[in-house]
């Protein structure tokens, strides 16, 4: 079972256009979808599309529309009711891919409520093989809550999953200060470059061995493992001592909403079943491709990684293993 937790989900509308966005004009909508969404939330969507154990906790009350699509889409969900409405956000995407996000703040959590998500998180990671926890936080909650829930879900007796942290910004750099132990991150190339402090996220991505050697600065910090996907071009692997480069497949992109949260959900499904870290870091690859694939926040089943083009990128100075 993996668990995961989004405290601030949404429900995402994507409109896809005939032509590229022009502002300030009327143009004609091609598609128009809406799907449950938040990081956490496509994670366990995806897991459950390829056939793997999964419950999305969040907060919301029952009658909310975004818990209500989650619930008639057959996906386990855990939530925590809360008295406000939880947020939506508009995605546009243009027929070469580009991809344009409005995102609401989301809700109000007082304190009992967050305490309330963080028992609920405990209590389902009881007997998780791993506990996700993702995406942003509303401006309610501080930015050391990923801290608060690491530390309590250690502290828990029984609890023994393994944590991955998908998050960016103050909450990311809040977990990297804090030192709390974590087996895996997933920052993407802009992401990994605001918490290292790199002054060109273009040129890091655009070079997986100085993407390898910053993420393993990260290493002493509590985090043993960092996936840091690169979006077109593919994703990196990274402990102490090693790292890997996977190139993405060549693919015709409609949405890249939700493509690292795929990417997530595909290395997880590897782990669990066993396979190598290269081997993992191929299913990734594979699965945030099929997501770019497809539109809107549409996940993908059960997808084959092709580990063919992954190379091995040797980093300098340590021993301390990735995830087997």
């Amino acid at each position: 079972m993996i668990v995961t937790l989004t405290v601030n989900p949404s429900l995402d509308r994507t409109v896809e256009l005939e032509h590229a966005l022009e502002r300030g004009e009327v143009q004609r909508v091609a598609r128009n979808v809406e799907e449950p969404g938040g990081k956490g939330v496509n994670v366990t969507r995806a897991l459950v599309a390829s056939g793997a154990a999964s419950v999305a906790v969040l907060p919301g009350r029952a009658d909310d529309p975004l818990v209500v699509a989650l619930t008639s889409a057959g996906v386990p969900v855990a939530t925590v009711p809360i008295a406000a409405r939880l947020r939506s956000n508009i995605t546009i995407t243009e027929p070469d891919g580009v991809t344009t996000k409005l995102n609401e703040l989301g809700p109000d959590l007082s304190e009992a409520e967050q305490q309330a998500l963080i028992a609920a998180v405990v209590a389902q990671a009881a007997d998780a093989s791993w506990l996700v926890l993702a995406g942003s936080l509303p401006p309610s909650i501080a930015p050391d809550f990923y801290v608060r829930v690491v530390r309590e879900a250690r502290a828990a007796g029984g609890v023994a999953a393994r944590i991955a942290v998908d998050t960016s910004g103050a909450p990311l750099a809040a977990l990297v200060e804090a030192g709390e132990p974590v087996d895996l991150i997933k920052p993407n190339g802009e992401e990994l470059a605001e918490l290292a402090g790199e002054p060109d996220a273009d040129a890091l991505e655009a070079d997986p061995e100085r993407v390898a050697e910053v993420a393993a600065t990260l290493v002493p910090r509590g985090i043993r493992s960092a996936l840091v996907t690169l979006g077109s071009k593919g994703a990196v692997l990274v402990g102490e001592s090693q790292g890997w480069f996977a190139p993405a497949p060549r693919i015709v992109p409609r949405s890249t909403v939700g493509a690292g949260d795929s990417s997530l959900a595909g290395f997880l499904l590897a782990v669990t079943e066993g396979a190598a870290p290269e081997r993992a870091l191929a299913q990734a690859v594979a699965h945030g491709a099929a997501a770019a694939s497809l539109p809107g926040s549409a996940v993908p089943s059960r997808v084959l990684a092709d580990a063919s083009a992954i190379t091995v990128i040797r980093i300098r100075g340590a021993v301390a293993p990735v995830i087997p």
